[in-house]
């Protein structure tokens, strides 16, 4: 099993909000409410043969993102 962190800013220590997302998944948000990091605990299980290789798509602000 191995976990992975994406971290999208850096936080001081003890100023994350942990919420659950899925079993595997946790988001870490900042004081200011705004995502912080991904921690995804079995990387493999969750996203498949893709583990090694994930892509992110940024969109310019104000521009609505299909979920």
């Amino acid at each position: 099993m191995a976990a992975r962190y994406l971290e999208f800013r850096s936080l001081g220590p003890g100023t994350a909000e942990c919420r659950d997302l899925t079993p595997d998944v946790t988001a870490d948000y900042g004081p200011d409410g705004k995502l912080a990091g991904l921690n995804i605990l079995d990387a493999s299980q969750v996203l498949g043969d893709q583990a090694g290789n994930v892509v992110f798509e940024l969109s310019p602000l104000g521009t609505p993102v299909a979920v």
